[in-house]
Order: C-alpha cells, then sequence, then structure tokens
C-alpha cells in the first residue's frame, strides 16, 4: 500500500479468521498523525497482530470515526486513561510533529492509568513537552508506589484544576477530547457541564 490517507484521532477495523475459521474483527485506533505491540493477554486479535512475520498480511477497513481535531483548533484538553491514550498520540504528533500545527494554542494532555508500569508514550510525550512550552504533559496515578513524585488521582482532579485557573473557566474557548472508559468520560463531561461548557465543546469517545 503505497500511502494511507486518515485523520488523527481515527481507527481502522481489522478482520481475520480464528483458529476456527470464524471472522474476527477489533477496532484499534490509530496511535500516530497522518503522515503516513500492544499483546493482550488471552486476546485473539492483539496476539494475532503480534504474532505476524514479514510480508503475512491482515486485512481492515476504515478509517472510521469522528474523534477528531475540530477546526478552528482552540485551547484544549486531551484527557485518557488506559488505551485511550493512542488517539492521542495521534494528536500530539500532528499538531507538533515535522510540520506543527498548534498555531500557539495551549494542549495540555492529562493521562490517567493506575500503575507507572502502565504508562504508555511516556518518553514521546515528555520529549514534545520539553521541545514545545505550550505542550503541558499530565499524568497521574491512581495506585501509585511510594517512589512516584507526580500527580496522584484521577484524571478529572487535574482537569477542574486546570479550568478552574483560567478566568474565563473556558467556556466557549476551549475543547475537550475524552477517550476511555465509560465511567470516567461521564465524570469528565459531567464536570465540564457543572462549568458552563456548552455540549459542542466536549468531543469524546468510549470504548466499554
Amino acid at each position: 500500500m503505497a500511502s494511507f490517507d486518515f485523520t488523527a484521532g481515527q481507527f481502522v477495523s481489522m478482520v481475520a479468521p480464528n483458529q476456527e475459521g470464524k471472522q474476527q474483527t477489533r477496532a484499534y485506533s490509530i496511535a500516530s498523525g497522518p503522515h503516513g505491540n500492544n499483546r493482550v493477554e488471552g486476546g485473539f486479535f492483539s496476539n494475532h497482530l503480534c504474532d505476524m512475520k514479514p510480508n503475512d498480511t491482515v486485512s481492515f477497513h476504515g478509517p472510521h470515526g469522528l474523534f477528531t481535531l475540530r477546526n478552528p483548533l482552540r485551547d484544549s484538553i486531551f484527557i485518557a486513561t488506559g488505551t485511550g491514550i493512542a488517539p492521542m498520540r495521534g494528536f500530539v504528533e500532528q499538531l507538533f510533529g515535522a510540520n506543527p500545527c498548534h498555531e500557539g494554542r495551549d494542549i495540555w494532555l492529562v493521562y490517567g492509568t493506575r500503575l507507572p508500569s502502565e504508562i504508555y508514550y511516556r518518553e514521546f510525550f515528555e520529549r514534545v513537552a520539553k521541545e514545545n512550552p505550550n505542550f503541558h504533559y499530565i499524568m497521574t496515578l491512581s495506585r501509585p508506589d511510594e517512589n512516584w513524585s507526580g500527580a496522584k488521582g484521577y484524571v478529572q482532579d487535574r482537569v477542574k484544576e486546570i479550568v478552574e485557573a483560567r478566568a474565563d473557566k473556558g467556556v466557549g474557548t476551549m475543547h475537550a477530547y475524552i477517550c476511555g472508559l465509560n465511567l470516567m468520560v461521564s465524570a469528565n463531561r459531567e464536570l465540564l457541564a457543572g462549568f458552563g461548557w456548552d455540549k459542542k465543546q466536549v468531543i469524546f469517545e468510549r470504548y466499554d
């Protein structure tokens, strides 16, 4: 395939037969910007992909999805937990990559998980934050060990701090992009609604 056109935040549906010959389909977010090995224990498709050898092929269709950056770009909060970080990585690569298009907007990435061992793409996000003062990477853990010196608690706690620090509370001037499990998505939507945010300011995708 010479090229594959997609928008950051979209996903593809992978298709392959299992051992019984039945077709299995799984959706995978594209964790990169549009410029052209997560193995789940017991998961058919993640193991199928990880076990592929050079020149093996797999069928897929897409891209799909409307979880994409809105135009015009505003100051934004990317909110993710667990593997919900995948589309956020695509957003960050698009905005701060080889052809940056962040337009000087302040972008916060608030990423939550349980343990340090579950942090995905940490080096990438830390590098982008070091090189771009308008990109703010906030990693928060719900079950940190004694060696963890970063933020603790849930992502909505950090989001609340970001919004409260703005004179306008982000009403009509920001976007929030949320990806993760339903409870987390709902908690952040309710939080932002409580600040007076319009529904159109909050773009979300949940995967349970």
